[in-house]
């Protein structure tokens, strides 16, 4: 696939575009800042963009907000955000749009687990970082939702909302699928979210129902 690379760091933009090539995609620009992300997307249509959140002008959030006005401007453009440190502030409002990822730096060293996060954002799907996940899914609110779930509803509402399949997260708690499945189905009669049948939707809308408030 095409993907449009944003990173200020030079030596962690190579890095990636190296990792990418190397995977037989094309990395059709790679750019150091969030007003260049955005004419790269116009100029290039890329099948995926990969962007830091921290970037110029300013090194705050300048990554995120660029990745809202593309979803603005390209609705249907998969994007991978990127950071050192969790910051769900923008996720929310991303991940219920489909097609996004958030990952930790730090996780991109997992080789195969990112090259996987990348084909299933590509594809419409979801990559949460555990990390963020947990930030995300963290009690403690009023009238928390989470409150309502069992132990084992939570862990396996977790590795959902990283993108995981039921298959896949009965393998990782070493559960039968058909479990993995009555689990869900708990999960979503307690939190009230309508089940599409369409995994990806599925933990779409819980992540938006529990977004922190």
């Amino acid at each position: 696939m095409r993907i449009v690379l944003a990173d200020d760091s030079v030596l962690f933009r190579e890095g990636i575009i190296r990792l990418l090539t190397d995977a037989g995609h094309e990395v059709a620009a790679a750019v150091g800042d969030a007003d260049a992300l955005l004419r790269a997307v116009d100029e290039q249509a890329p099948d995926l963009a990969v962007i830091d959140i921290r970037m110029p002008p300013t090194m705050t959030d300048d990554g995120a907000r660029a990745a809202r006005q593309l979803r603005e401007t390209h609705p249907g453009l998969p994007m991978i955000l990127l950071s050192q440190h969790v910051e769900t502030r923008h996720s929310v409002s991303l991940v219920a749009s489909g097609g996004f990822g958030y990952l930790l730096k730090d996780r991109v060293l997992r080789v195969d687990d990112f090259l996987d996060a990348v084909r299933r954002v590509a594809g419409g799907g979801s990559a949460l970082d555990p990390d963020v996940v947990g930030a995300l899914l963290a009690p403690g609110r009023r009238d928390d939702p989470l409150a309502l779930l069992s132990e084992r509803e939570r862990e396996v509402l977790a590795l959902v909302a990283e993108g995981h399949s039921n298959l896949a997260v009965a393998a990782r708690l070493h559960l039968g699928e058909r479990t993995v499945e009555s689990h869900m189905r708990a999960i979503f009669q307690k939190l009230r979210i309508l089940d599409t049948g369409e995994s990806h939707r599925r933990v779409l809308a819980v992540l938006a129902y529990i977004a922190p408030a």
